[in-house]
């Protein structure tokens, strides 16, 4: 995206926030108007497709910290029309201002690079003396989908990634193979110019010759273009460390895009998701599972033994008048902690009620109803509840 761009359009006007909103304000607000104007809510709706663009384009401005001070700058400067360039040294096709950012769109499109030397001496038209400086990779995002018992106790998966590194066929020049690129003569190989505008300003913008690369590719790689960039696929292995919950966002420093010149390499983002268990379930750090018992185990109590995830089954007691859906809690088979301790094991009890059963079961169930005498246990949902209209 061009610096023009950048002032021409009002990326917090886009999301409907503020000037002054938080990050957490953006992303809600991105999130809400990117399910209403998704393409796949809206077939064949051309208008919610741009709009669904725009808000993107806004998104991804608005949501980086640097690229937000620098659109904030640019805005701030020159987008409430109270600054001017001289007149004079512009094209026919369109104004000074145009011509400005049109060459900066050939290069990078970053804003500090095209207005850094914006107030330097108006007299002097001295190339810089710098190369253009290493570029950062891009961030690269990705999913993997695990099972509840690796994300338990950590896994290393293999992921597929395709990313922007240097043109295999030229390895990064952007010449033909036999060729080599040679410096720019208008540049001397900096990559950027500086010209005064009127007398008043000296602008350091894009070499608009080698479009801020310093060099010069006479004929150009036929793979890449003569971009010097091409998209390769490679897998890496990703350790998903223990604990991960499902839908937890990892950053793995340094594993995103090459950078360029030098520069650092990204870092990669992987959302996980978590396949859910037959039998355990999670609650934080502990675990959890739900374990039939028998009416006679619930009534007169009994020692039951319990699976756990990856491990010997535990005996648990299970008291006397135990009410169904009581939990208990073995302490130390839950997740493991950062810390190396782990959290705990809750067991939920559900009495099982018979489907059928025999002559001599259903007499022996008869004479204890006898023994215990008749007893309502709805009898206190009839005393609190209000007297109904007769």
């Amino acid at each position: 995206m061009s610096t023009k761009d950048w002032i021409e359009k009002d990326f917090y006007k886009v999301l409907g926030v503020s000037k002054d909103a938080t990050p957490e304000d953006i992303k809600k607000a991105y999130r809400k108007l990117a399910r209403a104007n998704h393409p796949d809510q809206n077939p064949g709706n051309a208008a919610a497709e741009r709009r669904f663009k725009e808000i993107s384009e806004a998104n991804d401005v608005l949501s980086s910290e640097s690229k937000r001070k620098e659109y904030d700058e640019a805005r701030r400067l020159f987008g409430g029309g109270g600054f001017r360039f001289p007149r004079g040294g512009g094209s026919q096709s369109g104004s000074p201002v145009d011509d400005l950012f049109r060459s900066a769109s050939q290069g990078d499109g970053n804003f500090s690079d095209l207005f850094g030397g914006l107030f330097s001496n108006p007299n002097t038209r001295t190339r810089t003396s710098s190369t253009r400086g290493p570029r950062r990779g891009s961030d690269v995002e990705g999913e993997v989908t695990v099972e509840f018992v690796q994300a338990i106790e950590g896994v290393t998966v293999g992921m597929q990634m395709v990313s922007d590194a240097a043109c295999a066929a030229c390895h990064g020049t952007g010449a033909k193979a036999g060729t080599v690129p040679h410096v720019c003569p208008t540049c001397q190989g900096s990559g950027m110019q500086t010209s005064a505008s009127g007398g008043v300003f000296a602008v350091t913008e894009p070499c608009k010759d080698c479009r801020g690369r310093g060099m010069v590719v006479d004929d150009p790689c036929p793979v890449c273009n003569g971009s010097g960039r091409g998209r390769s696929t490679r897998t890496m292995q990703v350790r998903i460390p223990a604990g991960v919950t499902d839908g937890q966002r990892i950053r793995l420093k340094g594993k995103g895009g090459a950078g360029e010149n030098g520069g650092a390499a990204g870092d990669l983002y992987v959302t996980v998701h978590v396949k859910p268990h037959p039998i355990f379930g999670r609650k934080g750090d502990n675990l959890t599972i739900t374990v039939p018992v028998t009416f006679t185990e619930a009534a007169l109590g009994a020692e039951i033994e319990v699976p756990t995830l990856g491990g010997s089954p535990v005996r648990l007691r299970i008291p006397a008048g135990t009410p169904n859906g009581r939990t208990f809690r073995v302490r130390g088979k839950g997740v493991a902690r950062r810390d190396g301790s782990r959290g705990d094991l809750l067991v939920s009890v559900e009495v099982v009620v018979p489907e059928s059963m025999n002559d001599q079961a259903r007499d022996a169930l008869n004479s204890y109803a006898e023994a215990v005498g008749a007893v309502n246990p709805r009898a206190r949902l009839f005393s609190a509840a209000p007297p109904g209209k007769s």
